[in-house]
């Protein structure tokens, strides 16, 4: 049987995870709360479909939420960590 390392691995002997992370960059997270949150009830699809036009974004009825303005996600796979000193 082949045996894999992973991050998940609790078997200190094959993995030092202490070591592997040493001299990482500090990561810092922005905040994810947003500033104030509401519950918009509509009378009827018209309604939505009006108000889906004002905000600019789609709105259906699996629709559990929505930012304004509208949240970029932008593609993360293009940004690497690079050493300061290189």
């Amino acid at each position: 049987m082949i045996k894999y390392n992973s991050a998940f691995d609790n078997d200190e002997q094959d993995h030092d995870w202490k070591k592997e992370w040493q001299d990482m960059p500090e990561f810092v997270q922005k905040r994810q709360k947003p500033y104030l949150q509401l519950t918009v009830r509509f009378d009827c699809q018209e309604d939505v479909d009006e108000f889906a036009k004002l905000v600019g974004q789609e709105i259906s009825p699996k629709t559990k939420y929505i930012w304004h303005p509208r949240l970029d996600r932008t593609e993360h796979s293009n940004k690497r960590y690079v050493d300061d000193e290189s």
